[in-house]
């Protein structure tokens, strides 16, 4: 799998958030895309994940067998973000056992191991609307780390996160996405201290 930016841009009104951009992003790696709040790192982050336009470049979403359509590369991807929210009717059970059914399982895990690995086996049958910030954000997490993708995008994947939340995070990236390409939008090093290489926005203004 191999994402290359070419020449990217993103613009909002008259205002550019970042300009020629241009970058190969391969199999396997993992990158942060750093810089101060408001800087456009999220913006980034979701135009390679399709859910927002670029103004002027182009993005190339390549595996073995060439090159991927971009309205097919969502089922390459998995997201975990602050402005995702959860169906606070649903519980946790049923909330996984949807997005699973949307997206494969990685091999050899059940929805019971995985709500275990999170830590929130007597919240199983709990209604989200009952869950803490710091307990929906392990719930994002689960639902982008456990899904069979070979790109995994995260954004500020350590918010609402109390101490323990954090090493569970650290843990989840060692034991499961050391051969996955990994892309994480923030400006705090704990968050991304493990990756290969460093994009940061202002560089591209």
């Amino acid at each position: 799998m191999k994402i290359s930016l070419s020449d990217l841009g993103k613009r909002f009104s008259r205002e550019w958030i970042f300009r020629h951009l241009s970058t190969d992003l391969e199999k396997g790696n993992h990158y942060a895309i750093t810089g101060s709040n408001g800087s456009g790192k999220s913006t980034l982050l979701q135009i390679i994940a399709g859910s927002l336009s670029h103004t002027e470049g182009k993005i190339h979403f390549l595996n073995e067998t060439g090159e991927i359509p971009p309205e097919k590369f969502y089922q390459h991807i998995s997201l975990a973000a602050p402005y995702m929210s959860l169906p606070n009717e649903m519980t946790l059970t049923e909330i996984l056992n949807f997005h699973f059914s949307l997206k494969p399982i990685l091999p050899g895990l059940t929805i019971e191991d995985i709500i275990s690995q999170i830590e929130l086996k007597k919240e199983a049958d709990k209604q989200i609307r009952y869950f803490s910030s710091g307990m929906m954000q392990r719930v994002k997490l689960a639902q982008a780390v456990f899904s069979d993708t070979r790109v995994l995008l995260l954004d500020e994947p350590c918010t609402n996160l109390d101490e323990a939340g954090i090493s569970l995070y650290q843990s989840l990236i060692q034991h499961y996405c050391k051969d996955r390409m990994v892309i994480i939008s923030s400006n705090d090093p704990q968050e991304y201290s493990f990756c290969h290489s460093i994009i940061p926005i202002s560089r591209y203004k």
